[in-house]
Order: C-alpha cells, then structure tokens, then sequence
C-alpha cells in the first residue's frame, strides 16, 4: 500500500467510540449547513459556462500571472496537465470555487470546470459531453493528458467515461470527492429523475461499471468520508474493482457538501495531482489511506 506523502502530515482526529460518534456528526451536520449556505450564495455565479481562455502569451505582451520563462513542450514530462472540475448533480462549477482557487495558488494555470444540464436523462449522455469537452481542452492547451477531480455525481460520469468509453487514454489521474462508485441507497427523486435512478446500488449503469476493464490506464484517487450521509453504505464510495488502480482516501469529521471546500482535503488532492505516483512510469497502486 502507498500513502500520499501529504498525508502523514496532516493532523488526524482519533477514531471515535459509539457514544462520541453522536458528537462528531452534529458537528459535520453544522459544517454541511454552512456550506450550503455558503453555495445557495455563490450557485447564481455558476450557472453559465466559464468563458474560454482566448488570450495567449508572446514575449511582447506577457499574460498577468503567467510565467514568462521559456515555455515547456506540449506532452513533456514536465508539462502541467489541465485540470477539469466537475460538479455533481443539480449543481454547477461554483461547488469548486475554493478549491480552484487553492489549486491556482499552487501554480496550476490550466483549471477547466464544465457545466452539464441538469435535465440530463442518462448518465452515459454526461459521459460523451464530458469526452467533447476533454478533446477540446487537449486541443486548446496542446496536452495529450488531462487530471479530472469529480464530485458526487460528477466522479461517477467522469469513471464512465474513462472506464467505458475509452477515456483512460486521455485521463491520468481521477479524483472522486463522495462518488457512488457502488451506488447508493440514498437516492431522493429517483423515480422522478432517471440519472438519479441510475446512481442506486444495483442499477443496470451500476453493473455496467463492474464489467471488466483490462488495461485501464487512469489511475483514480476516491475520497469517501465515514459522515458522509448521502452515500449508504458510506463503502460504496470507494473503488473497487480488480482491473483499477486506485487509492481509497478516508476523511473523517465532514459530511458530502464539505469535501470539495474542505482545507484539507484540497490539499490532499492537490498531492494526488502532484505525486510520482501519478506518473507515467510507475506501477499500479492500491489500497487506503486517510485525511482528517
């Protein structure tokens, strides 16, 4: 098993006995309402599509922020890989704000969040757009590769399209913050909205992620948190499967709506970003780890 290096050097909270457990979930529930207050604010600013970077830098008219160094060669190893967010259901890329700008202070400069229609029928319909929209970035930056960091719903469209339609070729490293990857038993609104119905335990969608996947060369990153109340069991988001390389990344003491805003677990997948381990050349990895 390998452990993110950051990891280590983050504070942990001891594991909580039953009578204390009470304690620790009133004050994930708190946390939860207050960033849901703090969305409801920001969901307006969302709602469009991020505007296309159209400018570009020359040593005649250097771009603000942007290093002014001799540039790096698409497709080195040294190149920085975009970054694509991707939001979870009836939701949009301001759920990212605060990690985006976290990953932008660290020096990424290519962060790209996509907005699906939450009128969206079939989670595979995501997928294909999702695929559209990695091509395009590729094209635009002049990068073979993307890091995709999916939320929720977000990261079970994102291991589709990697998984099932061929998208590993484009994707290094998938991080999923609280993804149903085995489907979940919370489901509101399934028999109202398909995609929904699509997310629960036993669903055809599902089963269709449990066939096998030879040769799958993404690797994935999954953060799941035992106070995580919309995934039941809190399991079902881990990866799983014979075929993937993955790490499973336990959080303690935060609920769903706090993985993508929390501090510390946006550096711990900054580090999942960043690390060896996700780079070309290095054999699979398995296994867990936690961040508190």
């Amino acid at each position: 098993m390998k452990v993110l290096p950051i990891l280590s050097l983050l504070p942990r909270l001891p594991r909580l006995p039953g009578p204390r457990l009470s304690t620790a979930l009133l004050g994930a529930t708190v946390l939860e309402l207050v960033v849901l207050t703090g969305h409801l604010a920001a969901y307006p600013f969302g709602l469009t599509q991020e505007r296309v970077p159209q400018e570009r830098r020359t040593p005649e008219r250097p771009v603000p922020g942007l290093p002014t160094g001799p540039p790096t060669l698409p497709g080195s190893p040294t190149a920085e890989r975009p970054v694509v967010l991707l939001h979870g259901f009836i939701d949009n890329r301001s759920v990212f704000v605060l990690l985006r700008r976290a990953l932008a202070r660290h020096g990424r400069r290519h962060l790209a969040s996509l907005n699906y229609s939450p009128l969206t029928r079939d989670l595979r319909t995501a997928a294909e757009l999702l695929g559209r929209h990695v091509e395009e970035i590729c094209a635009r930056t002049g990068q073979r590769e993307v890091d995709i960091v999916g939320h929720s719903l977000g990261g079970l469209i994102a291991r589709y399209y990697v998984q099932r339609l061929g998208g590993d070729h484009r994707v290094r490293t998938l991080v999923t913050l609280g993804t149903p990857h085995g489907g979940t038993a919370v489901a509101p609104g399934a028999g109202l909205h398909p995609i929904v119905r699509q997310m629960r335990g036993g669903s055809p969608l599902i089963e269709e992620l449990r066939l096998p996947a030879p040769g799958c060369r993404t690797r994935f990153v999954s953060f799941w948190s035992e106070l995580d109340q919309v995934m039941v069991p809190v399991g079902t988001a881990c990866v799983d499967h014979p075929d993937l390389d993955a790490v499973n990344v336990r959080v303690t003491g935060i609920g769903h709506l706090a993985l993508p805003v929390h501090p510390a677990v946006a550096a711990a997948v900054r580090e999942a970003l960043e690390s060896q381990e996700a780079r070309e050349g290095t054999a699979p990895s398995t296994g867990t780890s936690s961040v508190a």
